[in-house]
């Protein structure tokens, strides 16, 4: 399964980043790597059983307890 995963996200990166690098889309190329390490991560993790945090969480807590902001 990791195999897998490897193989699509390369396949994934073939496919995009010769485009981008042709047209000069310097910011485009840094923010698709950002952003294509961080899906590799939590899909590396999902597939190895590690719990991945849920964004939830961390929302509710800055809006109640950051802001204050307690809707009833």
């Amino acid at each position: 399964m990791i195999f897998l995963l490897i193989i699509i996200f390369i396949s994934m990166t073939f496919y995009e980043v010769p485009e981008m690098i042709k047209n000069k889309y310097w910011r485009e190329l840094k923010i698709f790597s950002i952003f294509l390490i961080i899906a590799f991560i939590l899909s590396l993790s999902y597939i190895l059983g590690i719990p991945i945090p849920n964004p939830v969480k961390g929302m509710e807590f800055v809006v109640k307890d950051l802001l204050h902001l307690n809707y009833k």
